[in-house]
C-alpha cells in the first residue's frame, strides 16, 4: 500500500541508492541492441565550486534530455567531470596555508605546492559531484573526469605540441588583463567590470617650442561659438599615472579644431623640465571629436583601445609597471631612458619590442611607488606647475577641471583588486585561423544554435576575435612543454627528454659558441643542467577546450571516441559562449575533423523573484541544496523546466516551488486513489479494446500529450514539455478522469469496472513515463510500488518512452465539451457567490440534436459535476437567469433565489471600481517616459506583469457583473 505521503527526503536517497546499485547510467545502459548514440557533455564545474542554481538550471534541462533519449533507447553517454580551476583552486590552497600558519607557496617550493593542491583536491574537491547526485544526474560518474588526469594531461601535451609546431602557438609580447595581487594574466571572463566613482582630471600638453594655433569650435549649424589662440592641446584622463608612457596624442582626421597641429609635437607635462618628452600629433579614427576635448592621449601598453590605435601607427608601447603594479625600477637613470625616447621620435623608426621595453619612462622621483600614490603626486606635479586645464566653480573661483563622476573599472573576480592592462609576454593561440572553420560550421548550419539569435553573438565575436592569450603566471595547471636553451632558443616537445634530444641535434648541427659547451655538459648530464623549462601554466580554457574529444581517450584511438563522438548537444550558459563554446568548435574541427557538436542549447539566467541578479551583495542569492532539503529535487527540477522559456530569464520564487510540490503531491495522491480502487499497473492493456467513452477519451489526450512532449523535447522547447504534462495530469487525469471514474468503479459493471481498472493503470504508468525525465525520484518511486507480481522488468529510468497511437475525436470531442460546460457552470456559480452546496436547474437554448444526445448521455455527470437538478430545453433564456455559452448552445442558470442579486452588484461594482484605481495607477507609471527609461528593466517589466494581471481581473469582474445584470 502507498503512503500516505511522499517523503522527499527519505526517499531521495533511497531512489540514488538503487539507481547506484544497478549501474543504471553507465554508458549504453538500457540501451536497443543497435541503437543509435547519444552524447552530452556536462560543462565541468570547478573543482573548488558548490551547486548553485545556474548549475541547477544547466544539469536539470541536461538530465531531462539524457532521461528522454534513455527511454528511447538511445545508446546514451552524459559524460561528467570537473575543472582543475587553475586561479581558483592555487587560490583556495594558498588560503588554507595561511589560516594554518605554513609555509606559503613561495617558500614550499613548486612541486611541494602543487602535491599540496593535489592533496587538497582529494580531500576536499569535487564536493558538486555528489551534489549533482542529489540534483538527480543521471551521468555515468563511473567515467568521470578531470581536466588534469593522466589522459586529459596527455591530450593538452599532444595539442599544444601540435599547435606550436604548425605555427599556430606561438610566444610574443601583447597586452593582457593583468591581476597585481595574483601576479598572473587572466581572461576575460575572470575580469568584473564595476561601476565606481572615479574621477577625470584635464590637462594641458603644451605644443612644442612654445607654437600657437588659433583654436575654433562651432555648433552644429557651422556658427563660430568659441575662437581662441592656444599654446596648447587638452586632454582628459582617469588615469593619470599613464601619461609617463605615453606615445602621442591622438585626433580623429575630420576634427577641423585640431588640423592646424596634426604631425607637430606636444610636450608630456609630467617630469624633470630639462628632461621633458615630445611626442607627436596623429590622426586616428578612433577619437570621439564629440567627447570631451576629441582628443586622445595614447598609451600603447596600458590601455586596450590605445594598443590598437599604437599597433595601427606605429607607436612605442612604453611599460610602466612592474608585475605588482607599482612603477618599475628597473633600467637606466630617466634622463637616459628618455634621450632614447626622444631619438626614436626624431628618427621616426621603431626598435625592436625588447629594445623599447628596456627604456624605463618613470622619474626617478616616482619609481618604485605604487600606481595609487604615484597618481596623487602626478596631479599634484602637474596643478603646481599650471599646465592643468581650469575652469569656474559655482562660486566663481577658478579651479582645475576635475569631473568626478561614475566609471568602469575592471576589477579581478576573484583578487578584489583592479585588473591593469600589461604588456607581457605570453603565450597565444592563433585563434584567428582556428576560428575560421568553427565560423562556416555555423554559418553552412552544420552547428546551430538554440535560441538562434546566439548565432549573432557568436558571429560577431569569432569574426573580430584577437589571439588567445594561453599562459598563466600560476603554478596549479598544466605546465606548458617549452623548454629553453642557453641561448634562449624554445624547444616545444612532449617530455624534457625530446626537447633535449631536440635541442642536442639544434646546437651540434650548428657551428657556434654553445656546441663545445653542449657537448662538455652531456658528459655529466643532469636534468635542468642543459634545459630550463618555461613556468607558465595554461590557460584553464585550454584544457576545457578539448573535454568533448580529450574524454572520450583521444588522442588515443578509443572505443569510446569511436561511438560517442561527434556529440549532439551542448547545454551552456550564454556567458561562456565566447570562452568555452567557440573553442571547443575550433579545437573539435581542428583535431577530430568533425563539429563537436550539432547543436548547442544556450539556456537563460536564474534571477530572483523580482527579475534581479542574483548576488551576494544584495543577499538575494537562492541556494539550490535548501530548496531540495525543503521541497525536494522534483520539485526544484520541474520548476526550472517549466520555466525554461527559450531565451527568457527564470525569475525563481520559491513559492512556485511549493506549488509545484503540489503537482507531485497530485499525482501521489492520485496514484493512492487509483490504488485503493485497483487501479494499477496490469501490463497487458490494449488501449484499442477500450469501450467507456471516458477511456477512449482519456487515451486519445495522452496521446495528444505524449506527441506534444516528444515534439517539444525534440526541439528544445523544455516549458512546453512540462506545461503539457502538467496540463494532462492535473487538468484532465486528477480533476476530471479520476473523478467521472468514481460512478464505474462504484456502481459500474464487472466489465466496466475492469476495465476502468486496467485503463486507469496504463494512463498512470503513462504518466510516471513522460513525467520521469523533469520528477526522477517521485516517478522511479511511484514506478517500483505500483507494480504487481514479480515487480517491474526493468527500472523506470530504462523504460519505454511512451508512444501511443490510440485516437477517438468523437469520444475526445464529447468528454472536452462536458469538461467545458461543467467548468463554466462552476465558474458562473462562483463569481456570482452561489453557495457550494446549492443545487439549480439547467435550461438549454439552442441545442443542435448532436449536443441534445450529448447532454443525455452525459445527464448523471452534469447533475452530479454541476450540482444541477434537471436539465430542461427552452425556445429563449428564462428571466432572472446567468447565461453561459459552449459551442452553438446557451445554458442558463436561475440563480436569483440563490443570491442577493442587489447585494452582489453592489460587491462586484467595488471590485471593479478597485481594480480601475490600480490599473490608472499603474497605467501612468508606464506611461510616463522618465519612469521607463530610469527604473531597472526588472521593475518596469513587473508592473508590465502587473497590468497585464489587473486587466485579465477586470475583465473576469465584467463578465460577472453582465452576468448578474441577466439573471436580474
Amino acid at each position: 500500500m502507498l503512503e500516505k505521503t511522499y517523503d522527499a527526503r527519505a526517499i531521495e536517497p533511497e531512489i540514488s541508492k538503487r539507481w547506484e546499485e544497478a549501474d543504471a547510467f553507465r554508458a549504453g545502459a538500457g540501451a536497443k541492441e543497435g541503437a543509435d548514440p547519444y552524447t552530452i557533455v556536462i560543462p565541468p564545474p570547478n573543482v573548488t565550486g558548490s551547486l548553485h542554481m545556474g548549475h541547477a538550471l544547466n544539469n536539470t534541462l541536461q538530465d531531462a534530455l539524457i532521461r528522454f533519449e534513455r527511454m528511447r533507447g538511445k545508446n546514451v553517454l552524459w559524460q561528467p567531470g570537473m575543472d582543475h580551476a587553475g586561479i581558483a583552486t592555487q587560490m583556495v590552497v594558498e588560503r588554507q596555508l595561511a589560516e594554518r600558519q605554513e609555509p606559503n607557496r613561495r617558500a614550499m617550493g613548486r612541486d611541494a605546492f602543487v602535491d599540496r593542491v593535489w592533496q587538497w583536491k582529494d580531500e576536499s574537491g569535487g564536493m558538486i559531484m555528489n551534489q549533482l547526485k542529489r540534483l538527480g544526474a543521471s551521468a555515468d560518474f563511473s567515467r568521470e573526469r578531470f581536466t588534469m588526469d593522466e589522459g586529459l594531461s596527455k591530450a593538452v601535451l599532444e595539442v599544444f605540441v601540435t599547435l606550436y609546431k604548425e605555427g599556430l602557438i606561438y610566444r610574443g609580447k601583447r597586452l593582457v588583463n593583468w591581476d597585481p595581487k595574483f601576479e598572473t594574466a587572466i581572461s576575460d571572463l575572470e575580469v568584473e567590470n564595476r561601476e565606481v566613482e572615479g574621477h577625470m582630471w584635464h590637462f594641458k600638453y603644451p605644443l612644442a617650442g612654445g607654437e600657437t594655433y588659433e583654436y575654433v569650435e562651432r555648433d552644429a549649424d557651422g556658427n563660430v561659438v568659441l575662437s581662441e589662440t592656444r599654446d596648447y592641446i587638452a586632454i582628459a584622463t582617469t588615469r593619470p599615472e599613464t601619461m609617463l608612457g605615453d606615445g602621442a596624442v591622438a585626433v580623429h582626421p575630420s576634427d577641423e579644431r585640431y588640423a592646424p597641429i596634426v604631425g607637430k609635437l606636444c610636450e608630456i607635462p609630467v617630469g624633470p623640465k630639462e628632461h621633458r618628452r615630445l611626442i607627436p600629433i596623429i590622426t586616428d579614427e578612433y577619437p570621439d571629436k564629440d567627447f570631451g576635448s576629441g582628443a586622445v592621449k595614447i598609451t600603447g601598453a596600458h590601455d586596450f583601445n590605445d594598443y590598437a590605435v599604437a599597433k595601427r601607427n606605429d607607436i612605442p608601447l612604453y611599460r610602466l609597471m612592474d608585475l605588482t603594479a607599482s612603477l618599475r625600477t628597473d633600467g637606466e637613470d630617466y634622463a637616459t631612458c628618455a634621450a632614447q625616447a626622444a631619438a626614436i621620435v626624431r628618427s621616426g623608426e621603431l626598435p625592436d619590442e625588447a629594445a623599447i621595453d628596456e627604456i624605463n619612462l618613470v622619474p626617478d622621483e616616482y619609481r618604485g611607488l605604487d600606481r595609487y600614490a604615484a597618481r596623487e603626486k602626478i596631479v599634484q606635479a602637474i596643478k603646481a606647475e599650471g599646465l592643468a586645464v581650469m575652469t569656474t566653480d559655482v562660486e566663481g573661483n577658478t579651479v582645475p577641471l576635475v569631473e568626478t563622476k561614475m566609471i568602469m573599472q575592471p576589477f579581478g573576480d576573484r583578487s578584489g583588486v583592479v585588473i591593469e592592462p600589461m604588456l607581457t609576454d605570453q603565450w597565444f593561440a592563433d585563434a584567428a585561423t582556428l576560428a575560421k572553420p568553427a565560423i562556416a560550421s555555423v554559418r553552412e548550419g552544420r552547428t546551430k544554435f538554440v535560441p538562434k539569435n546566439w548565432e549573432k553573438t557568436y558571429f560577431e565575436w569569432m569574426e573580430n576575435i584577437q589571439p588567445w592569450c594561453i599562459s598563466r603566471q600560476l603554478w596549479w595547471g598544466h605546465q606548458i612543454p617549452a623548454w629553453y636553451g642557453p641561448d634562449g632558443t624554445v624547444f616545444v616537445e612532449k617530455t624534457e627528454e625530446e626537447a633535449l634530444h631536440a635541442a642536442i641535434q639544434h646546437y651540434i648541427s650548428h657551428e657556434g659558441p654553445w656546441k663545445a659547451w653542449i657537448e662538455e655538459k652531456l658528459e655529466t648530464y643532469k636534468p635542468g643542467e642543459i634545459l630550463t623549462r618555461d613556468e607558465d601554466v595554461l590557460d584553464t580554457w585550454f584544457s576545457s577546450a578539448l573535454w568533448p574529444f580529450s574524454t572520450l581517450g583521444w588522442p588515443d584511438k578509443t572505443k569510446e571516441l569511436d561511438t560517442y563522438y561527434q556529440t549532439d548537444v551542448l547545454v551552456t550558459g550564454f556567458d561562456i559562449i565566447f570562452f568555452w563554446v567557440a573553442r571547443m568548435m575550433m579545437m573539435g574541427l581542428h583535431f577530430m575533423d568533425e563539429e563537436p557538436f550539432h547543436t548547442v542549447y544556450v539556456h537563460a539566467l536564474v534571477r530572483d523573484k523580482n527579475g534581479a541578479k542574483m548576488s551576494k551583495s544584495k543577499g538575494n542569492v537562492i541556494d539550490p541544496l535548501e530548496l531540495i532539503d525543503e521541497y525536494g529535487a522534483d520539485a526544484l527540477r520541474f520548476t526550472l523546466a517549466i520555466m525554461a522559456a527559450q531565451g527568457r530569464d527564470v525569475k525563481l520564487d520559491p513559492a512556485r516551488i511549493a506549488g509545484y510540490r503540489n503537482f507531485g503531491t497530485k499525482l501521489w495522491n492520485a496514484t493512492r486513489f487509483a490504488e485503493m480502487n485497483g487501479a494499477i499497473h496490469g501490463g497487458d492493456f490494449d488501449p484499442e479494446s477500450a469501450k467507456l467513452p471516458v477511456n477512449r477519451w482519456i487515451l486519445t489526450e495522452l496521446t495528444r500529450t505524449a506527441r506534444e512532449m516528444t515534439r517539444a523535447m525534440e526541439e528544445y522547447r523544455f516549458n512546453e514539455a512540462a506545461a503539457s504534462a502538467y496540463r494532462f495530469v492535473w487538468n484532465q487525469v486528477c480533476d476530471w478522469y479520476l473523478e467521472l471514474l468514481k460512478p464505474v468503479f462504484m456502481a459500474g459493471s464487472a466489465d466496466e469496472q475492469a476495465e476502468a481498472r486496467a485503463c486507469a493503470g496504463f494512463v498512470l504508468d503513462s504518466i510516471y513515463r513522460l513525467l520521469h525525465p523533469f520528477m526522477p525520484f517521485m516517478t522511479e518511486e511511484l514506478w517500483r510500488v505500483t507494480a504487481t507480481g514479480e515487480g517491474r522488468a526493468t527500472l523506470l529510468c530504462h523504460a519505454e518512452w511512451p508512444n501511443p497511437d490510440f485516437a477517438d475525436e468523437a469520444a475526445a470531442g464529447e468528454l472536452n465539451w462536458l469538461v467545458d460546460l461543467v467548468t463554466g457552470i462552476r465558474s458562473a456559480r462562483s463569481e456570482m457567490n452561489v453557495p457550494p452546496s446549492a443545487t439549480a436547474p439547467l435550461v438549454v437554448v439552442g441545442a443542435s440534436a448532436d449536443t441534445v444526445s450529448r447532454l443525455e448521455r452525459q445527464r448523471d455527470a452534469i447533475g452530479r459535476l454541476a450540482r444541477a437538478t434537471s436539465i430542461d430545453h427552452a425556445e429563449a433564456p428564462p428571466r432572472g437567469a446567468a447565461q453561459i455559452v459552449v459551442g452553438e448552445a446557451t445554458y442558463c442558470l436561475p440563480l436569483g433565489q440563490l443570491i442577493d442579486v442587489e447585494a452582489e452588484k453592489a460587491r462586484l461594482d467595488k471590485a471593479i471600481g478597485k481594480v480601475d484605481a490600480d490599473l490608472a495607477k499603474i497605467g501612468g507609471k508606464l506611461s510616463n517616459e522618465k519612469f521607463v527609461a530610469n527604473a531597472k528593466p526588472e521593475v518596469v517589466e513587473a508592473e508590465r506583469e502587473k497590468l497585464a494581471e489587473l486587466e485579465a481581473q477586470r475583465a473576469g469582474l465584467v463578465a460577472a457583473r453582465e452576468r448578474i445584470a441577466a439573471a436580474d
